[in-house]
């Protein structure tokens, strides 16, 4: 008997009202808002505009859900085009089904696309990317759990998920190798953040490391699932997938590093000259404030002045009315004492 195992949903659809919520979509959604804001943060570090990632990513984002979908279907076509499968779910993509090396491969043509007609480099881009599409693949990965699907061989681990009775699957407790993805995922976002901000990585160097690093993880992770896929010389198609790509980030760096050392120093030409125009318009406006300040504080000073100046007036006056006074007075005894 099992003491403890993670549950599966018992569906992947939240229903709300007319309108069906489903647990993957939702997921990638929550993914590719996550990778936009956080790439935008890293790009305006780096001296780019505001606004300019989600700009590309509208470009960028549809190619790679095509290029996802078009991988997934071309490897596991028996599942669409078999004798007895209905090709129309080859465009059922809420039901799961993203090849992230066609969705990291197509995604980059739209987004050189998106480069070209911002007039950036896209190597830059991808850069400040990188981190925040590991984000994006460790929250999409939990659109896995709500379809039941991409589990590894069967355990009874403590953390060992719990899969129902349904097509193409058989109700156990398996390694869950959606989860651990994700934590590699996460785990891959902070060594690009860390290697960024130690080694100054610029030129695609960060984006290699991702790539680099998500392979690395991606190859084991792989090798422990159990759903049905092509095999090369004993091996998954997808752990030779991540070999040739992990050999292709490492030599990609290394030759960077040698042909291109350093990191750009302009991301996006023409945000230096908004920023200092953005600067000069705040010290003209604290200057033009300064000068207002400077002038209510001489007026201010002028009318102490004049109601010093009015007071002094006042006392003198009041003084010499007294002594009016006295006089008079003084007057009227000498009258009255000679009478």
């Amino acid at each position: 008997m099992d003491l403890a195992f993670i549950p599966s949903p018992s569906t992947g659809v939240i229903e709300l009202g007319p309108i069906p919520l489903r647990g993957y979509a939702f997921c990638i959604i929550i993914g590719v808002f996550l990778a936009v804001w956080f790439g935008n943060k890293r790009w305006v570090a780096r001296g780019g505009r505001s606004g300019t990632v989600a700009d590309i990513a509208v470009w960028a984002v549809p190619f790679g859900l095509v290029g996802g979908r078009l991988y997934h279907v071309i490897t596991d076509y028996q599942l669409y085009f078999s004798e007895g499968e209905n090709w129309v779910d080859a465009f059922k993509i809420w039901e799961g089904g993203l090849g992230i090396w066609g969705a990291i491969a197509l995604g980059a043509v739209g987004a050189w696309i998106g480069c070209r007609r911002r007039g950036i480099p896209l190597p830059a881009w991808a850069d400040a990317l990188a981190p925040g599409i590991a984000l994006a693949q460790a929250c999409g990965r939990w659109g896995n759990w709500f379809n039941q699907e991409l589990y590894g061989k069967e355990t009874d681990l403590p953390w060992a998920l719990e899969i129902s009775d349904g097509p193409n699957r058989v109700a156990g407790t398996y390694h869950p190798t959606f989860l651990y993805e994700s934590l590699w995922c996460i785990g891959v976002a902070l060594l690009v953040i860390w290697a960024d901000r130690r080694f100054k990585l610029g030129h695609g160097r960060a984006f290699a490391l991702y790539v680099a690093a998500y392979c690395a993880g991606r190859g084991w992770i792989e090798y422990m699932r159990v759903d049905e896929a092509h095999h090369i010389l004993g091996l998954r198609l997808n752990v030779w997938t991540a070999l040739i790509v992990f050999v292709l980030a490492v030599v990609y760096i290394v030759l960077s590093a040698k042909l291109r050392p350093g990191r750009e120093e302009i991301v996006e030409p023409g945000a230096a000259e908004d920023t200092e125009k953005a600067g000069d318009s705040a010290k003209d406006g604290a200057e033009d404030a300064a000068v207002e300040l400077t002038k209510d504080g001489d007026d201010a000073a002028d009318t102490a002045d004049v109601r010093k100046k009015a007071g002094a007036d006042g006392t003198a006056a009041s003084t010499d009315d007294a002594d009016e006074r006295a006089a008079e007075k003084d007057d009227t005894a000498k009258a009255a004492k000679n009478g």
